[in-house]
């Protein structure tokens, strides 16, 4: 299994609570859309940085499929543009 974890600062301005909770709809709800995709949750920290996303997948195709897939793509086109940076850190389990 593979966990893949997204940091997230959102830019100056903007509702970090608004945009945490429009990645939150938008990626969540891939699980059972994308094959390989086992569970994501979206959630707003407390510090260091603004919200993160926690996916796990079946195994590094699947992370390679997701990370291509149309509808991940339509998903980030959502609330990337508010976004002042991200990370993004995997490993095998």
């Amino acid at each position: 299994m593979i966990r893949h974890i997204v940091l997230f600062n959102v830019k100056e301005g903007e509702d970090k609570d608004q945009v945490a909770a429009i990645a939150a709809s938008v990626l969540e709800p891939l699980c059972g859309k994308i094959p390989g995709l086992l569970h994501a949750e979206v959630e707003r920290c407390f510090n260091g940085v603004d919200f993160a996303l926690y996916t796990e997948l079946e195994d590094k195709e699947a992370l390679a499929f997701y990370a291509d897939h149309p509808l991940h793509t339509e998903a980030k086109s959502h609330f990337f543009h508010l976004l002042s940076s991200r990370v993004a850190a995997d490993y095998e389990i």
